[in-house]
């Protein structure tokens, strides 16, 4: 019983570890060219070491409904994560979500709503 105590002991202080040195991205920039129907997204998520610690997948949904998830095997820097998609079928109004996912811990999500002129956020 003892010999479980320790090792449950050791297991939950490396999560608390592992969960202490991740976190989520700080902000999502997006930015979608009504003209080009492209969207351009910037997700910020410093790190020391991109290789171990980045942005692992990103999901776009429009209105509500995902329509893109894109999984990535390491971040582009140490700083933060581009990614850039067409997007054909967008119309005024429209609602676009961003939403990026740290590979250990943490996520967040942005929307903007498609306005007749391009724009960003």
């Amino acid at each position: 019983m003892k010999k479980l105590r320790v090792f449950l002991s050791c297991l939950l202080f490396f999560v608390y570890v592992s969960a202490a040195y991740s976190h989520p991205p700080s902000d999502i920039q997006i930015a979608f060219d009504p003209a080009t129907r492209i969207l351009n997204v910037v997700v910020v998520h410093s790190t020391s070491n991109p290789n171990n610690h980045y942005i692992e997948k990103v999901d776009v949904g429009l209105n509500g409904e995902e329509i893109i998830q894109q999984m990535i095997s390491k971040e582009d820097n140490n700083q933060n994560q581009s990614v850039s998609y067409l997007i054909p079928n967008v119309k005024n109004g429209d609602k676009i979500s961003v939403e990026g996912y740290c590979n250990i811990s943490g996520k967040l999500k942005k929307e903007i709503i498609v306005d007749a002129v391009a724009y960003s956020y």
